[in-house]
């Protein structure tokens, strides 16, 4: 089955993240991947991550699929126009790429090239439109395609702990109007207000996926805390983390315990290890996925 067709049947679903190299090497995220192939559902390739210049997330997508995985192509907005965009994501679709994970993206001046010129000529909601209107056969100017029509499997993503949280819902909706078919979340760490944020949209009838980051350390905790908007974790997440000898073991048993405490809310957890693709097979252990 593909991810596609699993997640219409409703199976419980498990993707992973890869972010690709600063260069050409590819060897290391392959090795990486076949630590987890047949244990996820698909990998999402990140889209020049935190704005830091990397390989391209079209190339390693496409390097995935040849290699027998699955792979979610995540598109930003942040670096190209609209004829960019729409060209690279026809690019994906004749290499077989058709999953999606549509993006508005972080800004340049959070990267490693602050002084470069952000785009942003469309956001992800006019992304998904355009997407949609690609699978129609017509491009954003209305002009007509020829031969054959693209279809992808498109998705989104969500913060459910955004405060106030009621911007982050009306997103949603205009993103499902859009055309998006799955949501993957931002990292979860307080599971009440997941619970909260499901019981909110459960009537919106779109698989959602719960955002799994490996806590490398207690500083990382306070890092985000204080960073990234949404994200918070708790004091009792952070002791464990300052009081472990063994971190790494921690943040795996850490992260298989939030995956269980999920599952039974949503459709699907969406792991991002964040340069520790090695403990992703440790978690799927210890979660019992």
């Amino acid at each position: 089955m593909t991810f596609k067709e699993k997640v219409l049947a409703k199976k419980f679903i498990v993707t992973d993240e890869v972010g690709p190299p600063k260069g050409i090497e590819t060897k290391t995220i392959l090795e990486d991947c076949e630590l987890i192939k047949n244990r996820v559902d698909a990998i999402n390739v990140t889209d020049l991550q935190s704005s830091v210049m990397r390989l391209g997330s079209l190339v390693v997508s496409g390097i995935l699929k040849q290699h027998g995985f699955e792979p979610v192509y995540q598109v930003t907005c942040r670096d190209r126009n609209r004829l960019a965009l729409q060209s690279d994501i026809l690019s994906a679709a004749a290499l077989g790429i058709e999953n999606l994970l549509l993006l508005t993206g972080d800004h340049p001046s959070l990267g490693d090239h602050p002084q470069a010129k952000a785009v942003f000529d469309i956001d992800s909601v006019q992304l998904l439109e355009a997407v949609k209107g690609l699978e129609q056969g017509v491009d954003m100017a209305g002009k007509k395609l020829q031969g054959t029509l693209p279809k992808f499997f498109k998705g989104a993503v969500v913060n459910p702990g955004a405060e106030p949280l009621e911007p982050q819902i009306l997103k949603m909706q205009k993103k499902i109007d859009a055309g998006a078919e799955f949501f993957q979340t931002q990292a979860i760490y307080e599971v009440d207000k997941f619970a909260r944020f499901m019981s909110i949209v459960k009537d919106f009838g779109v698989p959602i996926f719960a955002g799994i980051v490996l806590l490398k350390s207690a500083g990382m905790a306070r890092f985000m805390n204080s960073n990234v908007a949404g994200v918070h974790v708790p004091d009792n997440l952070i002791k464990e983390m300052e009081e472990a000898k063994d971190k790494a073991a921690k943040s795996v048993e850490i992260a298989a315990r939030l995956i269980k405490e999920l599952k039974p809310l949503c459709q699907g957890i969406h792991i991002m290890s964040i340069g520790w693709d090695k403990k992703v097979s440790l978690v799927l252990d210890a979660a019992g996925l």
